[in-house]
């Protein structure tokens, strides 16, 4: 018997929504299903559909962004931004109506063959396109500038600085993950002639990791769930979730968790394989564990603890000795390679980790601790922690909250033999407390300790179970339906609920996902379009066109010709530490009343000079 929990490498049909993993497929129109065509076969190699997959969601991601830089506007003008945004949603809709309309086609039309490799390539191809209009929109902003968001200010300045250490033969900077900044160093050697680049190669990596974290997210989730379910997870979280200026932060909490599941539900396999199949798995991956933790390592912070406790209940202890053996090997295996790949990172920390601690206080800093279904960055414009969030009509709680907690109960309640299900709640309960441990000794300890970065963890959580809990909902439904509506002396193949109005359901369903996506995107990228003011996301792509080309020339859209910064070329190197949170976003004379200290005389003498300015141009 087939196992209900399956990858995308097992037959279509097991575990489709609205249908259970049991029942034999209905055959194809006008063909023997047991005697597909020779294409068909063909298509149905494993290797072929995989690999498929992957080329047609990367291929729509990238080509996508490169279409964008067909867009020809002036990003700096509102006017103009309206319009490049306008753009790409058309571009959207030209490339992504066709393969929807295929879908809808061959839901209605076409054999189960056909439904299941349209559905499938047409997924991957929206999961592709989603942060493909994201990394569209920062081609746009960025249009005219070789500099990337940030230009050399903020994160941007650290990571430029950081990759210039490597040009000049350093290691790697502090407990930084080194692998996203190496990279740019040997990017600005091979492209821009090495120092000076690096801004440069970061505005070309911005672009990249951001078109392709959709896809990213989506074959993550295809480890575990069908094409639906995986999009339906990854296009809203890889659109809320990706911040272009850091792309690699997020990318690696999207595809982390899916994995976490991933590795856990092969611990529990390890029964049913050869040992060395066994350690081959796990070899593999904990390599990849190991470049995720150094492409940046936060989050394994917030899940380690729950996922580590979730761990010790799933190990097969009673499977017998040959079965915990190879368990044993396996986990093994994952964690020595996983800590080889990522032992200069790892010491590192040991070595420094006690020397650099995050004393930086932001909004999300001065808010209700246990809000965590919404983000403000550090440029958060007029919001203010008294005001914002805004109150929900229940305890606080808003519309959206609700639905989303009973959605996330669903999962929990009638979801919890899903190894997916149980490490989304163990990650969000160890994420949680670690949030409030770091918070809880913050005023005491005087160091924020990034806790705000659990509202991005915790809330992808909360999203999976939700999705989780929907499908069970829909698995138990259908399966409820077939045991109690099923006429009697039926025959075997036939279905309650039949297979066409399950695919044509879930066309309709992938159509309103790939609307989603498309307003969500263009939400996500008209917060990165160039503003003047510093307290806006749009700052980011406003510096960029502030400083010279390596030419000695302004960008072509610079708002000043005459007065661009020069290329900074600095290496990286520790701030100095003065044991004191930095009350970022609140006005010099708040200081004492919301982060307890008093403002610096720097910070003092900047709002003097911003307040005359303000003077000067009311007059």
């Amino acid at each position: 018997m087939k196992r209900t929990e399956m990858t995308h490498l097992a037959p279509e049909e097991v575990g489709e929504a609205g249908a259970p993993a049991q029942r034999p497929a209905e055959p194809a129109q006008g063909k023997s299903h047991l005697s597909p065509s020779r294409s068909e076969a063909w298509l149905s190699r494993r290797w072929v559909l995989v690999l498929a997959e992957v080329v047609v969601s990367l291929v729509a991601a990238l080509g996508f962004t490169l279409l964008s830089t067909h867009i020809s506007v002036n990003p700096l003008v509102r006017i103009g931004q309206v319009s490049g945004l306008a753009k790409l949603q058309m571009y959207a809709a030209v490339l992504g109506l066709p393969l929807l309309a295929i879908l809808l086609y061959t839901a209605y039309r076409g054999t189960l063959h056909r439904r299941q490799l349209a559905k499938r390539l047409v997924c991957a191809a929206l999961a592709g396109l989603a942060t493909g209009v994201v990394a569209g929109g920062v081609v746009v902003a960025l249009r005219g500038t070789p500099w990337g968001l940030g230009g050399q200010e903020g994160d941007p300045s650290a990571l430029i600085a950081m990759a210039n250490s490597f040009l000049h033969g350093e290691g790697p900077s502090g407990i930084y993950p080194p692998l996203f900044p190496g990279l740019m160093a040997v990017w600005a050697k091979l492209r821009y002639d090495g120092a000076g680049g690096a801004g440069f190669a970061l505005k070309d990596f911005q672009i990249f990791f951001t078109a392709i974290a959709g896809p990213m997210t989506y074959l993550a989730w295809r480890l575990l769930l069908r094409p639906f379910w995986a999009l339906l997870i990854a296009v809203p979280s890889a659109v809320l979730f990706m911040d272009p200026i850091r792309p690699y932060s997020h990318a690696s909490m999207l595809v982390l968790l899916p994995l976490l599941g991933y590795t856990l539900r092969e611990m529990r396999r390890c029964g049913d394989r050869p040992l060395r199949a066994t350690l081959l798995r796990g070899a593999v991956l904990g390599l990849v564990f190991g470049v995720v933790f150094l492409w940046y390592s936060g989050w394994y912070v917030w899940a380690a603890p729950g996922v580590f406790l979730l761990a010790l209940c799933v190990f097969p202890w009673r499977a017998g000795k040959t079965v915990v053996k190879r368990a044993a090997a396996f986990v093994g295996a994952t964690v020595l390679t996983a800590g080889v790949v990522g032992a200069p990172l790892i010491y590192q920390m040991a070595r420094l980790g006690s020397q650099t601690p995050d004393r930086y206080a932001f909004l999300a800093v001065y808010v209700d601790p246990a809000y965590v279904l919404g983000w403000v960055s550090d440029r958060s414009g007029k919001l203010e922690y008294q005001t914002w969030p805004a109150a929900g009509e229940m305890a606080g709680q808003s519309g959206f909250a609700l639905l989303l907690l009973f959605a996330v109960g669903l999962g929990v309640g009638l979801g919890l033999r899903n190894i997916m299900v149980l490490t989304a709640a163990a990650t969000l309960a160890g994420a949680w407390l670690a949030r409030f441990w770091f918070a809880s000794h913050m005023a005491h300890d005087k160091a924020v300790q990034l806790f705000p970065r659990t509202t991005w963890i915790i809330m992808y959580c909360l999203m999976i179970l939700a999705v989780l809990g929907m499908m069970a909902v829909v698995d138990r439904g259908s399966g409820w339906a077939e045991r109690t509506l099923r006429p009697s002396g039926a025959a075997p193949a036939a279905r309650v609920v039949p297979r066409r109005v399950v695919a044509q359901l879930a066309a309709g369903m992938v159509c309103a996902i790939a609307l989603f996506a498309t307003m969500g995107a263009s939400w996500s990228v008209n917060r990165y379009m160039p503003q003047s003011d510093n307290m806006t996301m749009g700052i980011d792509a406003w510096r960029a066109h502030t400083i010279k080309k390596a030419d000695g020339t302004c960008p072509r859209f610079a708002p000043d010709k005459k007065k661009c910064a020069d290329i900074v070329t600095n290496d990286w190197k520790q701030n100095a530490d003065d044991g004191e949170i930095w009350c970022g976003g609140i006005g010099p004379l708040n200081w004492q009343a919301v982060c307890g200290r008093k403002a610096p005389a720097s910070e003092l003498k900047k709002e003097e000079q911003e307040q005359k300015e303000r003077e000067k141009a009311k007059k």
